[in-house]
């Protein structure tokens, strides 16, 4: 009989508290690395300052153990669940919603769901965004990503003709960046979705910003070369850092792509700001 390992749901729940306050403390050396690299090269001197204070607010917010924002997000889970996993003493759902809850309670940071029309806060930040995907082996791979709202408004997703292409690609995602302006707290990354359906296109666009900030997509040369052109072109924009103008607008551009179906072309783009917040954990 095949053998199938047991985690319990109190493993599941403890490591998502961890890491949603990890999340929301400490920001992921790759980012603080990218936003201290463009303030070296920053010629604007009030961007080169706005990003000296970005550098300066993470480390007091590490050293104190204090939110790096004031938005605390959005809770999305991404989960990769090993075929092989058996979750025991209740279920999987209920187990990353109940972290959730304990980490916005016990690590004092904001609530921020609400019901959409009545307005009425939940009190516990849930339910959180969970997107499970089934992998092989025996394990459980938990990722953490608390979604600020600023960023997350000025994401958008259309449906281009297939005609419109890479040049179309490339238009709508500029142009949405240059819509949004300083809303989204740049500098910002810029994860994109393309193919898929229009739903699974906001998923990849999403999944994009958890790429290490920078690397260039890891198979497909083509991908990489459109990452980089619609980097110099939203940089070329001068909205800069808090849109103070300057070189960076954008730390990075992340593309993740499927097949989609002939008639169609989905896109999204999600936007998100300078505080790229995420941790992850393998049980």
């Amino acid at each position: 009989m095949h053998a199938f390992r047991e985690i319990p749901c109190e493993s599941i729940t403890r490591t998502i508290r961890e890491l949603f306050i990890r999340a929301n403390t400490e920001l992921p050396r790759d980012v603080l690395a990218a936003v201290e690299s463009a303030a070296h090269a920053e010629k604007d001197a009030l961007a080169r300052y706005s990003l000296d204070m970005i550098v300066e607010n993470a480390g007091i917010a590490g050293k104190e153990g204090l939110p790096l924002c004031q938005d605390t997000g959005l809770a999305v889970v991404f989960v990769e669940l090993g075929q092989d996993v058996h979750v025991v003493g209740g279920n999987l759902n209920e187990a990353i919603q109940r972290g959730v809850k304990e980490a916005y309670h016990h690590g004092h940071l904001r609530k921020s769901v609400c019901d959409p029309l009545s307005r009425t806060n939940t009190r516990d930040n849930t339910p959180a965004i969970i997107h499970v995907d089934i992998v092989g082996g025996d394990r459980l791979r938990l990722i953490a990503m608390p979604k600020g709202g600023g960023s997350e408004n000025m994401s958008a997703s259309t449906m281009l003709v297939p005609a419109e292409g890479r040049e179309g690609i490339k238009k709508f995602v500029v142009d949405r960046v240059a819509h949004a302006g300083p809303n989204p707290c740049p500098p910002i990354i810029v994860g994109i979705g393309i193919g898929g359906s229009l739903d699974q296109s906001a998923v990849l666009a999403k999944k994009a910003l958890l790429r290490p900030l920078g690397q260039p997509h890891p198979d497909d040369e083509r991908v990489a070369a459109l990452e980089r052109e619609i980097l110099e072109e939203v940089n070329a924009l001068g909205i800069g850092p808090h849109g103070y103008g300057g070189d960076t607008t954008a730390l990075a551009v992340h593309v993740e792509m499927m097949p989609c179906h002939i008639a169609s072309l989905p896109v999204t783009v999600n936007i998100q700001c300078h505080v790229a917040r995420h941790a992850e954990a393998v049980i």
